[in-house]
């Protein structure tokens, strides 16, 4: 629509710039007024906002705030209701038939904002479902998947169009959320977009074959990377307790997870030894039961990692077909006799109460006899229990174990409660059918929970109290109403917090094998050893328990009370308050926002190191102040880390803000960070159990652990603030995601259409509508209707001539070509600048994801000094 065009009551063009020019100088009260007379001058008020929203939307961009195209809207909604004549009722079917197919042309943008208002105003429901089907054809010819989608579901249009059609271009741009909205309330399409990705997980699924169906989508690595079997098994566990599906119904995803879950407990028996061998032949039994490629699988695995005598004696037991065998296994079984092909247990001789020496000079033992140690598992004995628990002042260590999810989709449930009480322990049994489910046993354990007289114990109650919920549904209808409980990781939290302050570490026994965490490390740390957790991933669903079992049960309850004993004593020695009651989950929040002196010890070991000439880089400067102080700021192109495997995502959201990041690969070994972080002067951020290894193998305070529990965003806010990154809008989006490359090239929409025509990549795409757009907006058109608080797209990057391109080629000195095919045809009407990654090629523009940023990171923009 051209901005020549005037009606007989309003010149549009005069309007259009009149408008632009108020909304820049957010003079909004003044828009309201303009918008309201101009609706009133309108002789036609519906044709003549399609004229307006029309130029509107072909110039402007989603933004953080609302734009100029959201607000007319908005005011013309206002300004209807007291002008109720200015409806479709009142025209004819051909003027209403056309003006809704206008409208319709304008909803190719997802936001409700946008989408919501024309749906009402033109009553396009209201149009024959060919029609709407047509434009949702249209959006997927011009790429557009999202708005597809948003536009079906609105118009809830899912029973009339393909699921397969809709659904997989945005699974493989890694848009599932966008596919779950679409099957909501739609239990068939669910059952056919889990049975779709559990079809991908099949080992004879090829990628490429699925891709050639769809010619025009070219995925980033890591949109790739998400179509693999590791990940799409995790979605389709996901939904399928989301949805509610039989996992029968998707047997290679649970034939996958069993094969990981298998492998794991490999590693775990025969690889870092934290498994009992009685433990392993308990999980790997339930597992393979039934099952012939599990069970060829566990042979294959066992021959590697164990033995042939012991392969032929599972191989025996399950009946494997000879053909099935590994090589050796039938040779094997030949040699054995029947005794020797049984499968006894690895403790056959009746356990100790007492652990063997190695383990009491190693772990944390628990201080009592074995007749202190009570099973409850009868109704008689859970009166004495409650006897000795339900007394005012008692403090009781609680925990919970279950059986270790391995291959299973259902919820856990609760197999066994401990309460650990001065002197005793109760072993409370929730698989006896005595008390398992019996009220008394439910009403008990509710009124503990409550008794504001009680001091219950516990570390990361939230899981225990989840795997109880589900165990006991009564729970979910009347919830449980928690009084007298200390969570002792709130008080860990702290503690680690204290520490790194410096506050007096104390010295502990390490033990050799795997760093210690969670209830074990605080175990260590206050009572110098920690909690042997070898049997932790028992199946404690099994009857009888084994002696050793028992024991674990209830030295990981008891623990929790010598612990709360130590720390009560003299909690200033670990830098904790008085009344330990007093920490809760926000304390180690609200101690990081208090202002702390700074540490002269610090300062003078810098004044020291600047006294001698030695060299320090900024990050160095600000790593040597503790996070919690105020110390000198960095740009975020100042700051160099290396992440680990495992803050992946991380990454790529640190690189997207600027920071200059090295990532390891899926196959590196961890001890590649350490030689990156020495060799390129990084910081290692890593997560978990690498951190205790990687930070002694590097100068004190280039590691920075990080909670992997945390999303991905969360984490990125924690290092810009321990740092002190200073983060502008300029940072966001100049360095590139994929390649971790700080120069562009600048190329016009002229440049890049003439391109992208010379490959072939616009063949009969851009209308004669586009043609017209390409030659008549510049930066300065598109930039004027963005929100006029929202700071422009200037990244401070390095800028590369356009002599570094090569005109024939298109390639760059470094090799890497520009990737034109993941440019969509239909985005060229409306962007008219583009960025080009020198490093790799990849394109981008200013879209909405830049708004999303500056959303996002908000709390640690700094937008008035950009």
């Amino acid at each position: 629509m051209s901005l020549e065009r005037q009606s007989k009551g309003v010149d549009l063009a005069a309007l259009q710039e009149r408008l632009s020019g108020l909304w820049n100088r957010k003079e909004q009260e003044e828009l309201r007024q303009v918008l309201a007379e101009s609706f009133s001058q309108m002789k036609e008020p519906l044709a003549e906002l399609l004229d307006v929203l029309e130029v509107c939307l072909t110039t402007t961009q989603k933004s953080k705030s609302t734009t100029l195209f959201q607000f007319i809207l908005t005011e013309f909604m206002r300004w209807r209701t007291n002008n109720p004549k200015a409806s479709l009722k009142s025209l004819k079917d051909e003027e209403r038939l056309s003006l809704q197919q206008q409208a319709l042309g304008l909803l190719t943008d997802s936001q409700p904002g946008y989408m919501d208002p024309l749906l009402a105003i033109y009553q396009l429901s209201s149009l024959e479902k060919p029609l709407l089907i047509n434009h949702v054809s249209f959006l997927h010819d011009c790429c557009w998947y999202k708005e597809a989608v948003v536009f079906s579901v609105k118009l809830e249009l899912q029973k009339d169009l393909d699921m397969e059609t809709m659904c997989v271009p945005l699974i493989l741009l890694d848009k599932l959320p966008l596919v779950e909205m679409y099957v909501r309330d739609h239990p068939n399409l669910q059952l056919r977009v889990v049975t779709l990705l559990d079809s991908w997980c099949d080992p004879d699924f090829n990628i490429q074959t699925l891709l050639s169906q769809y010619p025009q989508l070219v995925l980033s690595k890591h949109q790739t990377d998400q179509i693999q079997p590791k990940l799409l098994s995790k979605h389709v566990f996901r939904l399928m307790e989301k949805f509610g599906i039989d996992p029968s119904l998707c047997p290679n995803s649970v034939y996958k997870r069993k094969l990981d879950s298998l492998k794991f407990l490999m590693y775990k028996t025969f690889g870092d030894k934290t498994m009992s061998e009685d433990n392993w032949k308990d999980h790997v039994q339930a597992m393979v039961e039934g099952n012939t490629e599990l069970q060829v699988q566990l042979l294959q695995l066992l021959v590697k990692h164990c033995s042939l005598q012991t392969a032929a004696q599972w191989a025996a037991h399950y009946s494997v077909p000879r053909d099935r065998l590994p090589i050796g296994v039938w040779d094997k079984i030949q040699s054995l006799s029947p005794q020797q092909l049984e499968m006894n247990s690895v403790s056959a001789q009746p356990e100790s109460w007492m652990p063997p020496q190695s383990d009491q000079k190693k772990y944390y033992q628990l201080p009592l006899a074995r007749e202190n140690v009570h099973f409850v598992e009868t109704l008689d004995k859970l009166e004495l229990c409650k006897e000795a628990v339900l007394k005012d002042g008692c403090v009781v260590g609680i925990d919970m174990e279950w059986r270790a999810g391995f291959g299973t989709v259902s919820s856990q449930h609760v197999a066994l409660i401990q309460l650990a009480v001065q002197g005793q322990v109760f072993l409370l049994d929730l698989c006896a059918h005595g008390i398992s489910q019996h009220n008394a046993i439910v009403d008990f354990i509710r009124v503990l929970l409550s008794h504001k007289n009680i001091l219950k114990l516990g570390y990361g109650m939230s899981g225990d109290l989840k795997s109880l919920v589900s165990t006991w549904p009564e729970l979910k209808e009347e919830p449980l109403k928690m009084e007298g409980v200390l969570d002792l990781l709130h008080v860990h939290q702290e503690l680690q917090r204290c520490w790194v302050g410096n506050r007096g570490r104390r010295s502990v026994e390490v033990s050799e094998g795997p760093a210690e965490k969670g209830l074990s490390l605080l175990v260590q740390q206050v009572l110098g050893k920690p909690v042997n957790k070898i049997e932790q991933l028992s199946n404690w669903e099994r009857r009888p328990l084994r002696t050793s079992q028992l024991r674990y049960a209830a030295a990981d309850a008891y623990c929790l009370l010598d612990v709360y004993l130590a720390l009560s004593k003299d909690p200033k020695v670990y830098g904790l308050p008085d009344d330990l009651r007093s920490i809760h989950s926000t304390q180690l929040t609200k101690s990081r926002e208090e202002k702390k002196p700074k540490d002269k010890s610090k300062q003078r070991r810098r004044e020291a190191r600047q006294n001698a000439n030695e060299p320090q880089c900024v990050v160095d400067e600000c790593l040597s102040v503790n996070s919690e102080d105020q110390g000198p700021t960095i740009t975020p192109h100042e700051l160099r880390v290396v992440c680990d495997n495992m803050l992946q995502g991380l990454g790529r959201y640190l690189r997207c803000l600027g920071v200059d990041v090295k990532m390891l690969e899926n196959t590196d070994d961890h001890k590649v960070a350490a030689e990156l972080a020495r060799a390129e002067g990084r910081v290692i951020l890593t997560a978990g159990q690498p951190y205790q290894t990687l930070r002694s193998q590097v100068a004190e305070g280039r590691c920075l652990t990080l909670d992997c529990s945390e999303k991905a965003r969360d984490q990125a806010m924690h290092v810009l603030r321990h740092f002190h990154v200073h983060l502008t809008p300029a940072d966001i989006f100049s360095r590139c995601q994929a390649c971790n490359c700080d120069e562009y090239l600048k190329l016009a929409r002229e440049d890049m259409t003439r391109m992208m025509k010379e490959r072939g990549l616009l063949q009969n795409i851009v209308s004669k509508r586009d043609d017209y757009m390409l030659q008549a907006e510049t930066q300065a058109d598109y930039n004027i209707w963005r929100s006029p608080e929202a700071p422009d797209f200037t990244p401070r990057c390095r800028w590369a001539p356009h002599t570094a391109l090569d005109p024939q080629t298109f390639k760059f000195p470094s090799g890497a070509e520009v990737q034109l095919e993941t440019v969509p045809p239909g985005l060229l009407p409306r962007i008219p600048v583009y960025f080009i990654c020198t490093g790799c090629g990849k394109v981008f523009w200013e879209g909405t994801h830049f708004d999303k940023v500056l959303s996002q990171f908000q709390e640690v923009l700094h937008i008035e000094n950009a």
